[in-house]
């Protein structure tokens, strides 16, 4: 299996660098039974039946993009030097790892300034990365940096334009409650209330489990032979209210349905035995063709990048031949790609509904 085998040619046009506006009237490319159809995210209505169960993504994306200044005496006098920082997860001593850029600008015991209110030090480097310390915790340090962070847009929409206020709204679910990711869950930010209510009001069941999406999420893959790519870590958790009401969905011949691709993830993690359980810690699972799904029926998710693992991941659901037919007829049909782009549902024939 080949990195080669999951390449495909998209035009630059069609990365999105906004979401659609309302959310759910963005494009919904469905795919059952070796058909397409096309359509929109408020369609979900007909296309999903009671009983059927929708597995949600609660993560809270961070604003984990930070611009501050390192300041330091030299011979010379006073010096400063600009300093990036993107978060990558948090510790278990209470510090955080994260990128700096550039990072031969600073030592080891320096300080960072980020804002009147929001600084840290640099208490190590390793792999890269630096650790940082910052001066608040808790309430105190969500709320600065809510004020002076920037929400960390996927590196191919952050090459086109900056983030901005906008951001916080359109990178974030309407439900999103538990803070940890430093990206979001995409296929997520398509919902909105009026169209949960309408899925409820169908008969379709929700639970919310929590995957906090990491920025290895968009690492490469370096490796021709994609069977010894090696997955980053993710935490999360299942809950047993959540494992219990899938597992009564699944005895009851309800169909689950993971909305995204970290959704879908952490269930399959959390079943490795066949049987959902309840769940809680990091997760290095990787999905490639000839994965055999637990619990996953069917999923919703956007349109990936080439030679991505999500876009393995759908070929492992569908089939690679089929992945190819979707993603050649959204490419042709001008679906609009990646994390503020269009939705996809992808049914694969085990779960066609009888």
């Amino acid at each position: 299996m080949k990195l080669s085998d999951f390449d495909f040619d998209l035009p630059d046009d069609l990365i999105a660098t906004r979401p659609a506006s309302p959310r759910s009237s963005a494009r919904l490319l469905v795919a059952e039974g070796g058909t397409l159809h096309d359509g929109r995210v408020t369609d979900l209505v007909n296309w999903l039946q009671p009983g059927d169960r929708l597995v949600l993504n609660d993560t809270r994306v961070i604003p984990a993009r930070l611009s501050g200044q390192r300041h330091r005496d030299s011979a010379q006098g006073p010096v400063s030097a600009k300093i990036e920082a993107t978060l990558l997860e948090p510790r278990a001593d209470g510090s955080w790892a994260a990128l700096l850029k550039p990072l031969k600008k600073i030592r080891e015991g320096e300080e960072i300034v980020f804002s009147e209110d929001l600084s840290a030090t640099l208490e190590a480097i390793e792999d890269g990365q630096g650790q940082l310390r910052f001066n608040l915790s808790g309430t105190d340090f969500d709320a600065a940096l809510a004020e002076a962070g920037a929400m960390p847009l996927p590196p191919y929409i952050a090459a086109k334009r900056a983030a901005d206020e906008q951001d916080k709204t359109d990178y974030q679910t309407v439900w999103a409650r538990n803070s940890g990711a430093v990206a979001a869950p995409t296929a997520s930010l398509h919902f909105d209330e009026p169209l949960l209510a309408a899925l409820q009001a169908r008969g379709v069941e929700i639970s919310y489990v929590t995957l906090h999406v990491g920025a290895g999420t968009f690492l490469p893959v370096k490796v021709e032979d994609v069977t010894t790519h090696r997955m980053h870590a993710e935490w999360g958790k299942v809950g047993a209210e959540a494992a219990a009401d899938i597992a009564a969905t699944k005895a009851a011949g309800g169909r689950v349905i993971p909305v995204g691709t970290t959704a879908l993830r952490l269930i399959e993690s959390a079943a490795k035995d066949g049987q959902i359980h309840p769940w809680e810690g990091d997760t290095d699972i990787f999905i490639y063709p000839g994965f055999e799904f637990q619990v996953a029926d069917a999923l919703m998710t956007n349109f990936h990048l080439p030679k991505s693992t999500l876009l393995m991941l759908v070929s492992a659901l569908m089939g690679q031949e089929e992945i190819r037919r979707i993603y050649e007829h959204a490419v042709s049909s001008g679906y609009r790609f990646f994390s503020y782009g269009d939705a996809s549902l992808l049914i694969p024939a085990k779960a066609d509904t009888p």
